[in-house]
């Protein structure tokens, strides 16, 4: 099988153009995940939708990115990364607004999910094209980190820009995405080079449906055994975890058995790789937990409007200058490492700011820890997402994207299946009780603080080892 050709790094201008349409396409979905989190409360009156199924609107989405995303990134590598990124953009465009005009919950979460499933398909075509168009080194890293700062911001500004449209209409969420995608196809077809047809002979034969479904599978009843543990006796959480651990094992044999599997396990062996993976799994499940539980709390416990909400939170969004101004040099100075560990630590500390929760807490009171989670997700996200695809073949770069990607995304579902199933438990018996769901919240955020905290152990393992990838690039 022959490896896709490499086009000589472009033109600044070209590689600038290109920078620029995919870090809009991975801020746009960020933009798209993060603004759901402010519109549920306004879902859930319209449509009337329960807690346990108010997490499907955001995990439908993460569970199809997350259950897919792998194969998407296969996909980018065998099938040609400019057409794949342009074809599925287009289906998140069409399924977005399908969502937007849902009338029942679970037309909602169908919706969401096949625009995650498309968003795992573009988004490590996107990822893979910049690898591939920039040579490892400074140009890839400060493309990489405005890549991945676009995608900070997206998650930190769609939550002000959720609360604006929400004030509109909370359609307006779905409807808004459907524009933003369309102007971006429009540049993206004219600004992405046509270097990357795909190797010799790749086909549906070499496309791994089996290990997809399994996996997929997998995550979905993981996460459905999270929500309802609190419903159902143990027999039947023994019965839905040995489930999910039965479609795991067969995903594993699936992918050792087939010719081209949508995980190499041999990739796994970095411990670059496998440290960057584990932790940014547990950095997104953090964030969304905490902005699943802090939307709720200021909305349905303060009373609150999204407006409000959205406004409070534009804090997060200073994010979108610190990532592309401010972590590129301090990455240079001291390497990936150090700079995600310290950004994980003051997610920690941010998140603790925010436990002592109350029903007449001053918002002054909170802006120091949103401050901190702003540095927190600048410092860690774009580091984290050159780790795990740094030192990497470049025939693999599509998997690397889009395990990181895998990572990110699960966490994302994880958080908020985990912030639910702890606020629901806490609450007890009489959960919409405001005293009640008080408790649920104050309870629920700490796992936010508990989850950083762990990642940060997991990448400080990478400083006692002598990794070529954690080493401050030199200019």
């Amino acid at each position: 099988m022959s490896p896709p050709t490499r086009t000589a790094a472009p033109a600044t201008g070209a590689g600038r153009a290109v920078v620029l349409v995919l870090s809009g396409s991975i801020f746009l979905e960020g933009l798209d995940l993060s603004m759901m989190g402010v519109a549920l409360p306004s879902i859930r009156a319209d449509l009337g939708l329960s807690t346990s199924a108010l997490q499907w609107v955001v995990s439908a989405f993460v569970v199809g990115y997350a259950g897919f995303v792998l194969l998407g990134g296969r996909a980018a590598d065998l099938f040609g990364r400019r057409r794949m990124f342009l074809l599925w953009t287009t289906v998140f465009l069409i399924f977005s607004g399908l969502g937007g005009i849902a009338t029942e919950g679970w037309m909602l979460i169908l919706a969401r999910f096949v625009t995650g499933v498309a968003a795992a398909f573009m988004t490590p075509a996107g990822l893979s094209i910049i690898t591939t168009t920039f040579e490892q080194g400074p140009r890839r890293n400060q493309a990489l980190l405005v890549y991945a700062g676009m995608a900070a911001a997206g998650f930190s500004l769609g939550m002000v820009v959720g609360g604006v449209l929400t004030a509109v209409h909370w359609r307006w969420v779905f409807f808004a995405p459907v524009i933003m995608t369309a102007l971006l196809l429009v540049v993206a077809v004219r600004a992405i080079p046509r270097q990357d047809a795909g190797p010799a002979g790749a086909g549906l034969r070499t496309f791994d449906l089996p290990g997809a479904a399994t996996l997929t599978g997998t995550m979905v009843i993981v996460i459905f055994g999270l929500v309802r543990i609190h419903e159902v006796d143990a027999a039947t959480s023994l019965l839905t975890f040995g489930l999910a651990a039965a479609l795991g094992v067969a995903f594993v044999i699936i992918e050792r058995r087939t010719r081209a599997p949508l995980i190499r396990f041999g990739i796994l062996r970095s411990a670059t790789v496998l440290r960057s993976n584990v932790a940014a799994l547990l950095m997104l499940a953090s964030f969304t937990a905490f902005q699943f539980v802090f939307v709720l709390y200021l909305q349905e416990l303060r009373d609150w409007s999204p407006l409000q909400t959205g406004l409070a939170l534009v804090v997060l969004g200073l994010d979108a200058l610190i990532a592309p101004l401010v972590t590129p040099r301090l990455v240079a100075r001291f390497g990936h490492p150090p700079v995600i560990i310290t950004g994980l630590l003051l997610g920690a500390v941010g998140y603790g700011l925010l436990l002592p929760l109350e029903f007449d807490r001053s918002y002054g009171t909170m802006i120091p820890a949103l401050l901190l989670l702003a540095v927190s997700f600048s410092f860690a996200y774009g580091p984290l997402t050159i780790l795990a695809t740094d030192d990497v073949a470049e025939r693999e770069q599509g998997l690397a994207g889009g395990l990181v990607n895998t990572s990110f995304q699960f966490g994302a579902a994880l958080g908020v299946a985990a912030a639910t199933m702890i606020s629901i438990a806490v609450a007890g018996i009489h959960p919409t009780e405001p005293a009640a769901q008080l408790a649920g919240y104050r309870a629920a955020l700490v796992f936010p603080v508990a989850g950083v905290l762990v990642a940060a152990a997991v990448i400080a393992t990478g400083l006692f080892r002598r990794d070529v990838s954690s080493a401050p690039t030199r200019r």
